[in-house]
């Protein structure tokens, strides 16, 4: 009697029997009624997404928010330098949480601080966007302006930015709303001269157009899965009001346009003293809005992007504390790699000047570090986790011989 009890028995809010349910729960109050496990877990799913839904409506508390200094210091354990651009940055984010703090009775509407980073490449515009995106707890993504292209033209659009930006916060509007979106190589959508186009220029007039809205902060139909946009695709509309937008690009050749305003010479003698001490130092940093106009980039977009600053050229000295320093530094990756196969890597101090001096020779910049550290190693990592060997040390005679290999490096007699 009791089996033939529980074969009836059934989901009381799906009705499925328990033959078809793989777990059957039984009420602690009421004789025979039962929920069964795929019930629970839609259940659990609905409570989590209402959960979620309520914390994003409440305004971000400050409390949790770490202060400009605290993102400052952050920074510093990853990125050497730049001070002034950190600064900036963790200011702008700080202020970010703000916004989204911000009651919506408020007189007072406090405006985007999009940023924009002017540095030549190698200086770490890049590494400082990826670093301040592991302490955020607001989705983050980075997305490369050079593939964009005006709408109706091969390339992608640029609602695309937004498209990651959802992929990230796993299509969360709600969330993906209270973003930041890092856009790389701005520089490279300047137009081609300082006077309107008089033909289609569609991967720079034309883009710096679209991204106006963007910039700005207004309604934007997204399409789900990015590429071309078909009639039958289902839009998401996003709000990029409080979406904060931080660019990057290199600027090359931007030195010129300084050097022109503040009427100097990039090159040549000059016999003014004044003029000489501002040739000997960096250029960058005496950037302008103007400068940036000048260059390409069009007023109204330039309007939108209040806080520029710049980050230096890496000089010996900075170099040499990227390999060793930060922690995730160079030297550091590759012993760690080596101690993962029970070998101790070191490197002699002559080895990692020989390192740094090859970098601004060619003027690779730190990004050019990994690719000379690798050049050096590359064979012995192919033989030492066979070989039975517990020290490796890379000396500077090592290092040179195998650039010269690789012929990195001319082979000079000394």
């Amino acid at each position: 009697m009791a089996k033939k009890k529980a074969e009836q028995a059934q989901c009381s809010f799906c009705g499925r029997p328990a033959d078809m349910a793989e777990v059957l729960v039984p009420s602690a109050g009421i004789s025979g009624v039962y929920i069964c496990s795929d019930c629970v877990e839609a259940i659990n799913g609905i409570l989590h997404d209402y959960k979620e839904q309520a914390k994003d409506t409440e305004p971000t508390q400050m409390d949790s928010v770490p202060k400009p200094k605290e993102i400052y210091d952050y920074l510093n354990q990853y990125v050497i330098g730049q001070d002034e651009a950190k600064k900036y940055l963790s200011v702008a984010v700080y202020n970010h949480y703000k916004r989204l703090a911000q009651g919506k009775g408020d007189d007072v509407d406090i405006e985007k601080s999009n940023v924009i980073l002017v540095g030549p490449t190698g200086t770490g515009k890049t590494l400082l966007a990826k670093t301040i995106a592991r302490m955020l707890d607001v989705p983050f993504t980075i997305v490369d302006a050079t593939v964009l292209t005006q709408a109706g033209y091969v390339g992608e659009d640029i609602e695309s930015l937004l498209t990651r930006l959802l992929q990230v916060a796993d299509y969360d509007v709600t969330k993906a709303e209270k973003g930041i979106v890092f856009i790389d190589e701005i520089d490279k959508i300047a137009r081609k001269g300082d006077n309107p186009s008089i033909t289609r220029d569609v991967s720079g007039e034309g883009v710096q157009q679209g991204l106006l809205k963007l910039l700005e902060g207004s309604v934007v139909n997204v399409p789900p899965q990015g590429g071309r946009k078909h009639p039958e695709q289902r839009m998401i509309p996003v709000d990029t009001k409080n979406i904060l937008f931080i660019c990057g690009g290199a600027f090359d050749g931007i030195e010129q346009k300084i050097a022109h305003r503040l009427n100097t010479h990039v090159v040549g003698y000059s016999t003014d003293p004044a003029r000489q001490r501002v040739q000997r130092e960096n250029y960058l940093k005496f950037v302008a809005p103007q400068d940036l106009k000048s260059f390409g980039l069009i007023p109204e977009i330039i309007g939108r992007l209040p806080i520029l600053t710049n980050l230096e050229p890496l000089d010996r000295e900075a170099l040499r504390r990227v390999l060793t320093e930060p922690k995730n530094a160079i030297v550091r990756q590759y012993e760690k790699l080596f101690s993962m196969d029970g070998v101790k890597l070191t490197f002699d101090s002559e080895a990692l000047d020989l390192i740094v001096d090859k970098a601004i020779e060619y003027k690779l910049g730190a990004r050019g570090l990994r690719s000379i550290v690798e050049t050096i190693m590359i064979d012995s990592m192919f033989d030492v986790p066979s070989s039975g060997v517990k020290e490796f040390t890379v000396t500077k005679e090592y290092a040179l011989e195998k650039l010269q290999k690789a012929n990195f490096e001319l082979n000079k007699t000394e």
